[in-house]
Protein backbone atom coordinates (compact mmCIF):
# COMPACT_ATOMS: atom_id res chain seq x y z
CA UNK A 1 0.00 0.00 0.00
CA UNK A 2 0.47 3.66 -0.42
CA UNK A 3 1.62 5.31 2.64
CA UNK A 4 -0.47 7.85 1.64
CA UNK A 5 -3.42 5.47 2.08
CA UNK A 6 -2.23 4.51 5.47
CA UNK A 7 -2.24 7.78 6.33
CA UNK A 8 -5.73 8.26 5.00
CA UNK A 9 -6.90 5.31 6.77
CA UNK A 10 -5.65 6.67 10.47
CA UNK A 11 -7.58 9.92 9.90
CA UNK A 12 -10.44 8.20 8.54
CA UNK A 13 -10.90 5.71 11.54
CA UNK A 14 -10.06 8.21 14.02
CA UNK A 15 -11.73 11.71 12.53
CA UNK A 16 -8.92 13.77 13.73
CA UNK A 17 -5.41 15.06 11.92
CA UNK A 18 -3.80 15.23 15.78
CA UNK A 19 -4.55 11.83 16.92
CA UNK A 20 -3.67 10.18 13.46
CA UNK A 21 -0.14 12.19 13.41
CA UNK A 22 0.19 11.04 16.97
CA UNK A 23 -0.61 6.95 16.00
CA UNK A 24 1.53 7.29 12.90
CA UNK A 25 4.92 9.30 14.81
CA UNK A 26 4.64 12.15 12.33
CA UNK A 27 3.69 15.66 12.16
CA UNK A 28 0.50 16.99 11.77
CA UNK A 29 1.47 19.22 9.00
CA UNK A 30 2.46 15.89 7.25
CA UNK A 31 -0.44 14.12 7.67
CA UNK A 32 -2.29 17.09 6.04
CA UNK A 33 -0.15 17.01 3.08
CA UNK A 34 -0.19 13.18 2.50
CA UNK A 35 -4.37 13.92 2.94
CA UNK A 36 -4.12 16.87 0.18
CA UNK A 37 -1.86 14.41 -2.41
CA UNK A 38 -4.40 11.78 -2.01
CA UNK A 39 -7.45 13.93 -2.41
CA UNK A 40 -5.69 15.76 -5.79
CA UNK A 41 -4.95 12.07 -7.19
CA UNK A 42 -8.26 10.54 -6.55
CA UNK A 43 -9.81 14.07 -7.59
CA UNK A 44 -12.43 13.74 -4.94
CA UNK A 45 -12.72 15.53 -1.43
CA UNK A 46 -11.99 12.65 1.17
CA UNK A 47 -13.30 14.71 4.15
CA UNK A 48 -15.26 17.17 5.13
CA UNK A 49 -14.15 20.07 7.47
CA UNK A 50 -16.44 21.84 9.61
CA UNK A 51 -14.91 24.09 12.64
CA UNK A 52 -12.60 21.61 14.74
CA UNK A 53 -14.35 18.46 13.33
CA UNK A 54 -14.14 16.70 9.95
CA UNK A 55 -16.12 13.54 7.95
CA UNK A 56 -16.10 11.39 6.11
CA UNK A 57 -17.77 12.38 2.28
CA UNK A 58 -19.14 9.78 0.47
CA UNK A 59 -15.85 9.40 -1.79
CA UNK A 60 -14.26 9.19 1.44
CA UNK A 61 -16.32 6.47 2.91
CA UNK A 62 -16.14 4.28 -0.47
CA UNK A 63 -12.85 4.97 -0.53
CA UNK A 64 -12.13 3.62 3.03
CA UNK A 65 -13.79 0.53 2.49
CA UNK A 66 -11.81 -0.04 -0.43
CA UNK A 67 -8.73 0.39 0.74
CA UNK A 68 -9.26 -1.71 4.48
CA UNK A 69 -10.12 -4.42 1.70
CA UNK A 70 -6.58 -3.70 0.21
CA UNK A 71 -4.63 -3.24 3.82
CA UNK A 72 -6.37 -6.38 4.97
CA UNK A 73 -5.18 -8.23 1.79
CA UNK A 74 -1.63 -6.90 2.17
CA UNK A 75 -1.65 -8.06 5.53
CA UNK A 76 -3.06 -11.26 4.51
CA UNK A 77 -0.04 -11.19 1.75
CA UNK A 78 2.44 -10.54 4.86
CA UNK A 79 1.36 -13.78 6.78
CA UNK A 80 1.07 -16.16 3.30
CA UNK A 81 4.42 -15.17 2.80
CA UNK A 82 6.13 -15.23 6.13
CA UNK A 83 4.31 -18.50 6.67
CA UNK A 84 6.27 -19.99 3.88
CA UNK A 85 9.83 -19.27 6.28
CA UNK A 86 7.46 -20.60 9.33
CA UNK A 87 8.04 -16.83 11.12
CA UNK A 88 4.04 -16.57 10.78
CA UNK A 89 3.96 -12.39 10.03
CA UNK A 90 1.23 -9.96 10.02
CA UNK A 91 -0.85 -7.74 11.98
CA UNK A 92 -4.44 -8.90 13.44
CA UNK A 93 -6.55 -5.76 15.00
CA UNK A 94 -9.38 -7.51 17.36
CA UNK A 95 -12.62 -5.85 18.68
CA UNK A 96 -13.33 -7.07 22.22
CA UNK A 97 -15.96 -6.11 24.48
CA UNK A 98 -15.17 -4.72 27.86
CA UNK A 99 -15.54 -7.96 30.00
CA UNK A 100 -13.76 -10.30 27.69
CA UNK A 101 -11.01 -7.53 27.06
CA UNK A 102 -10.37 -7.19 30.71
CA UNK A 103 -10.66 -10.00 32.19
CA UNK A 104 -10.13 -13.24 29.55
CA UNK A 105 -7.99 -12.02 26.04
CA UNK A 106 -4.93 -10.58 27.41
CA UNK A 107 -4.19 -13.64 28.60
CA UNK A 108 -4.51 -15.01 25.46
CA UNK A 109 -3.05 -12.53 23.63
CA UNK A 110 0.29 -12.79 25.77
CA UNK A 111 0.39 -16.53 24.96
CA UNK A 112 -0.31 -16.04 21.32
CA UNK A 113 2.77 -13.43 21.60
CA UNK A 114 4.84 -15.89 22.98
CA UNK A 115 4.10 -18.75 20.11
CA UNK A 116 3.85 -16.50 17.22
CA UNK A 117 5.93 -13.07 18.27
CA UNK A 118 6.58 -11.26 15.13
CA UNK A 119 2.40 -10.80 14.21
CA UNK A 120 1.32 -7.64 15.36
CA UNK A 121 -1.65 -7.63 17.51
CA UNK A 122 -4.54 -4.28 18.15
CA UNK A 123 -6.91 -5.12 20.70
CA UNK A 124 -10.10 -2.47 20.84
CA UNK A 125 -12.21 -2.51 23.48
CA UNK A 126 -16.12 -1.25 23.96
CA UNK A 127 -19.48 -3.17 24.32
CA UNK A 128 -20.82 -5.91 21.78
CA UNK A 129 -22.81 -3.23 20.13
CA UNK A 130 -19.77 -0.98 19.41
CA UNK A 131 -17.62 -3.96 18.71
CA UNK A 132 -20.19 -5.86 15.98
CA UNK A 133 -20.24 -1.91 14.42
CA UNK A 134 -16.55 -1.86 13.88
CA UNK A 135 -16.38 -5.26 12.70
CA UNK A 136 -19.12 -4.48 9.68
CA UNK A 137 -16.83 -0.96 8.80
CA UNK A 138 -13.79 -3.52 8.84
CA UNK A 139 -12.62 -1.92 11.39
CA UNK A 140 -11.28 -4.82 13.20
CA UNK A 141 -10.71 -8.44 11.75
CA UNK A 142 -12.49 -10.47 14.38
CA UNK A 143 -14.98 -9.43 17.61
CA UNK A 144 -15.28 -10.93 20.82
CA UNK A 145 -18.78 -10.49 21.92
CA UNK A 146 -20.90 -11.16 24.79
CA UNK A 147 -24.24 -10.69 23.75
CA UNK A 148 -27.41 -12.68 22.98
CA UNK A 149 -28.55 -11.13 19.51
CA UNK A 150 -26.77 -11.84 16.10
CA UNK A 151 -26.78 -9.63 12.89
CA UNK A 152 -27.54 -11.94 9.50
CA UNK A 153 -24.53 -10.77 7.77
CA UNK A 154 -21.99 -11.92 10.81
CA UNK A 155 -21.34 -15.59 11.96
CA UNK A 156 -21.08 -16.49 15.30
CA UNK A 157 -18.81 -19.17 16.64
CA UNK A 158 -19.11 -20.25 20.78
CA UNK A 159 -15.64 -19.85 22.37
CA UNK A 160 -16.40 -19.54 26.14
CA UNK A 161 -19.19 -20.63 28.69
CA UNK A 162 -20.32 -17.82 31.24
CA UNK A 163 -22.77 -17.20 33.87
CA UNK A 164 -24.10 -13.71 35.04
CA UNK A 165 -24.79 -13.34 38.91
CA UNK A 166 -25.88 -11.19 41.73
CA UNK A 167 -23.11 -9.85 43.62
CA UNK A 168 -22.94 -7.22 46.39
CA UNK A 169 -20.60 -5.63 48.92
CA UNK A 170 -19.49 -7.37 51.73
CA UNK A 171 -20.57 -4.00 53.86
CA UNK A 172 -23.98 -3.97 52.32
CA UNK A 173 -26.92 -4.69 54.14
CA UNK A 174 -27.24 -7.67 51.51
CA UNK A 175 -24.35 -9.76 52.56
CA UNK A 176 -26.37 -10.97 55.67
CA UNK A 177 -28.40 -13.09 53.27
CA UNK A 178 -27.80 -16.59 51.48
CA UNK A 179 -30.35 -15.80 48.60
CA UNK A 180 -32.35 -13.52 47.52
CA UNK A 181 -36.03 -13.98 45.65
CA UNK A 182 -36.69 -12.67 42.18
CA UNK A 183 -39.58 -10.16 43.81
CA UNK A 184 -37.21 -9.05 46.30
CA UNK A 185 -34.53 -8.62 43.81
CA UNK A 186 -37.11 -5.87 41.83
CA UNK A 187 -37.43 -3.98 44.59
CA UNK A 188 -33.97 -3.92 45.73
CA UNK A 189 -31.37 -0.89 44.07
CA UNK A 190 -29.77 -1.84 41.60
CA UNK A 191 -26.49 -1.45 39.27
CA UNK A 192 -26.75 -2.52 35.57
CA UNK A 193 -24.51 -1.93 32.67
CA UNK A 194 -24.93 0.74 29.98
CA UNK A 195 -27.66 0.54 27.14
CA UNK A 196 -25.57 -1.31 24.20
CA UNK A 197 -23.68 -3.98 26.38
CA UNK A 198 -23.88 -7.23 26.06
CA UNK A 199 -24.22 -8.36 29.54
CA UNK A 200 -27.28 -5.88 30.22
CA UNK A 201 -28.76 -7.22 26.85
CA UNK A 202 -28.61 -10.93 27.99
CA UNK A 203 -29.67 -9.98 31.35
CA UNK A 204 -32.79 -8.34 29.80
CA UNK A 205 -33.55 -11.64 28.00
CA UNK A 206 -33.37 -13.77 31.10
CA UNK A 207 -35.57 -11.71 32.86
CA UNK A 208 -38.00 -11.32 30.19
CA UNK A 209 -38.92 -14.87 30.63
CA UNK A 210 -39.32 -14.87 34.07
CA UNK A 211 -42.13 -11.75 33.15
CA UNK A 212 -40.05 -9.33 34.31
CA UNK A 213 -38.46 -5.97 32.90
CA UNK A 214 -35.45 -4.43 33.60
CA UNK A 215 -38.11 -0.80 34.24
CA UNK A 216 -39.80 -2.57 36.59
CA UNK A 217 -36.52 -2.76 38.72
CA UNK A 218 -34.83 -0.34 41.15
CA UNK A 219 -32.13 0.72 38.62
CA UNK A 220 -29.91 3.11 40.54
CA UNK A 221 -27.63 3.40 37.73
CA UNK A 222 -25.94 2.42 34.59
CA UNK A 223 -22.54 2.15 34.34
CA UNK A 224 -20.17 1.48 31.46
CA UNK A 225 -18.00 -1.00 32.63
CA UNK A 226 -18.06 -4.05 34.84
CA UNK A 227 -14.58 -2.46 36.08
CA UNK A 228 -17.00 0.65 37.15
CA UNK A 229 -19.56 -1.10 39.14
CA UNK A 230 -17.01 -3.02 40.67
CA UNK A 231 -15.63 0.10 42.03
CA UNK A 232 -19.06 1.57 42.81
CA UNK A 233 -20.47 -1.39 45.17
CA UNK A 234 -17.49 -0.55 47.75
CA UNK A 235 -19.98 1.88 49.16
CA UNK A 236 -22.97 0.83 47.38
CA UNK A 237 -26.24 -1.14 49.44
CA UNK A 238 -27.52 -3.09 46.41
CA UNK A 239 -26.93 -5.27 44.12
CA UNK A 240 -25.42 -5.70 40.95
CA UNK A 241 -25.31 -8.13 38.27
CA UNK A 242 -22.24 -8.93 36.74
CA UNK A 243 -20.22 -11.63 34.99
CA UNK A 244 -19.28 -14.82 37.47
CA UNK A 245 -15.42 -14.71 35.39
CA UNK A 246 -15.13 -10.89 36.12
CA UNK A 247 -15.27 -11.01 39.76
CA UNK A 248 -13.49 -14.32 40.74
CA UNK A 249 -10.79 -12.24 42.67
CA UNK A 250 -12.98 -10.26 44.75
CA UNK A 251 -15.28 -13.42 45.55
CA UNK A 252 -11.82 -14.88 46.71
CA UNK A 253 -10.70 -12.32 48.56
CA UNK A 254 -14.30 -11.40 50.33
CA UNK A 255 -14.71 -8.07 49.02
CA UNK A 256 -17.82 -8.92 47.20
CA UNK A 257 -20.25 -11.80 47.70
CA UNK A 258 -22.35 -13.86 45.36
CA UNK A 259 -25.71 -13.66 46.13
CA UNK A 260 -28.14 -16.27 44.52
CA UNK A 261 -31.42 -15.42 42.91
CA UNK A 262 -34.23 -18.35 43.29
CA UNK A 263 -35.00 -19.63 40.02
CA UNK A 264 -33.08 -17.72 37.88
CA UNK A 265 -29.61 -18.50 36.37
CA UNK A 266 -28.43 -16.68 33.49
CA UNK A 267 -26.20 -18.73 31.19
CA UNK A 268 -24.53 -17.27 28.14
CA UNK A 269 -21.53 -17.91 25.83
CA UNK A 270 -18.70 -15.19 24.56
CA UNK A 271 -18.57 -15.24 20.51
CA UNK A 272 -16.21 -15.28 17.86
CA UNK A 273 -18.22 -12.66 15.70
CA UNK A 274 -16.69 -12.87 12.12
CA UNK A 275 -18.15 -11.29 8.38
CA UNK A 276 -19.34 -13.78 6.07
CA UNK A 277 -17.32 -14.56 3.03
CA UNK A 278 -13.83 -14.43 2.82
CA UNK A 279 -11.98 -17.09 5.55
CA UNK A 280 -8.31 -14.97 6.17
CA UNK A 281 -5.77 -17.18 7.86
CA UNK A 282 -4.39 -14.96 10.13
CA UNK A 283 -7.83 -14.37 11.45
CA UNK A 284 -8.01 -17.95 11.69
CA UNK A 285 -4.60 -18.62 13.02
CA UNK A 286 -5.86 -17.04 16.00
CA UNK A 287 -9.38 -18.49 16.10
CA UNK A 288 -8.09 -21.39 16.31
CA UNK A 289 -5.52 -20.53 19.29
CA UNK A 290 -8.33 -19.06 21.36
CA UNK A 291 -10.88 -22.22 20.69
CA UNK A 292 -8.09 -24.22 22.25
CA UNK A 293 -7.00 -22.06 25.09
CA UNK A 294 -6.77 -23.29 28.18
CA UNK A 295 -8.86 -21.12 30.29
Amino acid sequence: MDYRDEVFLAVAEQLSFSKAANSLFISQPAVTKHIRELENKLGVPLFDRKGNKIYLTEAGRITYKYLKEIQQDYHELTFELGRLNATFKGRLTIGASSTISQYLIPAVISAFHTRYPQIDINLISGNSFQMEQKLLNNEVDIALVENASSLSNVKYTDFLPDEIIAVTGINSSFARQDQISLPDLKKAPVVLREQGSGTLEVIENALSKHGVSIDEMNVVIHLGSTEAIKNFMDNFNGIALVSERAVTKEVLFKTIQKLPVTKLVINRQFRIAQLHGRELELPKLFIDFLSCYNF
